[in-house]
This record gives structure tokens, C-alpha cells and sequence, in this order.
């Protein structure tokens, strides 16, 4: 079945052009030009991934991406005419999937985006199961993250990000090990998008963000997924 997608951009003509493109190679789209048409839309129908503009006549983007983060997981890929590093930074702390200036070519959007949507669908690894350190518990099959028996939310990007540490717990993973380990998006390694996904997934595992215990940064190295915490030996 043909992945179904939700354009909000109030950009009609560049909005048409996308999606004339994107069903051209398959896809099922859907146009809102306002952000209030595009929550409804999301109410109404389920989607595999938004295509979502920061710059809206009715509510800021950001805004709108936090609020669909807090309703459903889909994956979300936001558009913007500032590509500073800084909006993009926010964006992915705020709960989108990836990031993609304008101007941008059709080719490397429909990329990105099938990038998104094959980590949502890869499968755990061979023998997968749920790996457990204390109250955590990553369980692969599910792509769920559970602290507590409570679920926790994280982007596709995101569980894979923490599934390749945990996987290598105890184990130095320097950014372009981990880039390498968390396959279908290329970024350069000084790129600041791994540092922004860790403090997102910080934010969520640890008692204390500022003072991680779980994942530890190595100065010069990477990071390191702790085996143990103090509370669990």
C-alpha cells in the first residue's frame, strides 16, 4: 500500500509542485494550507509523515511541530526558508525527524523522506528482544522506549540513535561510529543533529539532564552507554 503524506505549507505553488512530484513517485498526498487545516487533517486521517513549513500564516511551525509530536508519532520532515543552524536545531529538538532547507530539489526531499520512513519500518536485529538496564527498557520489536512501565516518546531517529548505544554499552561510540550505526541519514561528523538527539533522549531516560549517568559524553572520544547506574549494582 502506497505511503499516505500530509503537505501544511501555504505555499500552494510549491506545495503542488511537491506533491505532483511525490505522487508521480507513488505516494498518496494530502495539502493543507494553514496549520489549523493541517491538525484537522491529522485528526480525520492517519498518515506515514508530515511535510511540514515553519513559516505559516496561522501558527508558527515550531509551534505546530510540538503540538503533533504530542499527539502522534508520525514522522515529521520540516521545510523552512531560514536554514540556520539554530532553526534547525530547534526543530529536532522539538520532535522532527529531519530538517531540509529552501530552496530544495524534489529528488533529495523524496530521499530524506523515504529515509524516515525505512527506519519507522526496519525491524529489530536478528534474536531481537527487549534490552534492559534497570528501569529501562528498549524493546526493539516494539520500537518502544519504557521507563517505569511508562512509554516514552521518541522519534525513529531517536530509538535508533539509543538502540545503537545500548547495543554497545560500555563501548566508546565516536559521532561517525554512530552515524555509521544508525542507518539512512548522512550528515557530516561535525554536524550538531547527533548532539541535539542525544540531549532529546537525555531528557527523557535521565534523573538529572545536566548531569547524565546513563549516557555519558567523552570529551574528544563520543559517548559511552552506561552498563549500570550507582542505584542498580
Amino acid at each position: 500500500m502506497a505511503e499516505r503524506l500530509l503537505i501544511i505549507d501555504d505555499d500552494a505553488r510549491l506545495a503542488a509542485m511537491v506533491s505532483d512530484y511525490l505522487s508521480a513517485a507513488g505516494f498518496v498526498v494530502d495539502r493543507s494550507l494553514t496549520g489549523r487545516e493541517g491538525l484537522a487533517a491529522l485528526e480525520r486521517t492517519e498518515f506515514d509523515a508530515v511535510i511540514l513549513d515553519v513559516m505559516l500564516p496561522d501558527i508558527d511551525g515550531f509551534e505546530l511541530c510540538r503540538t503533533i509530536r504530542a499527539r502522534v508519532q508520525t514522522p515529521i520532515l520540516m521545510l523552512t526558508a531560514r536554514g540556520d543552524e539554530m532553526d534547525r536545531i530547534v526543530g529536532l529538538e522539538l520532535g522532527a525527524d529531519d530538517y531540509l532547507p529552501k530552496p530544495f530539489s524534489p529528488r533529495e526531499l523524496q530521499a530524506r523522506l523515504r529515509a524516515i520512513l525505512r527506519r519507522g519500518l526496519l525491524p529489530g536485529p536478528s534474536g531481537a528482544g527487549t534490552l534492559r538496564f534497570g528501569r529501562l527498557h528498549i524493546d526493539r520489536e516494539s520500537r518502544m522506549l519504557r521507563i517505569g512501565g511508562e512509554e516514552k516518546a521518541l522519534t525513529s531517529y531517536q530509538f535508533d540513535l539509543l538502540v545503537a548505544l545500548a547495543e554497545n554499552a560500555g563501548r566508546v561510540l565516536g559521532r561517525e561510529r554512530l552515524m555509521d550505526l544508525v542507518k539512512g541519514e548522512e550528515l557530516d561528523a561535525y554536524d550538531r543533529t547527533i548532539d541535539v538527539h542525544i540531549s532529546r533522549i537525555r531528557a527523557l531516560i535521565e534523573d538529572d539532564p545536566k548531569r547524565p549517568r546513563r549516557i555519558i559524553t567523552v570529551r574528544g572520544a563520543g559517548y559511552v552507554f552506561a552498563k549500570k547506574q550507582d542505584s542498580e549494582s
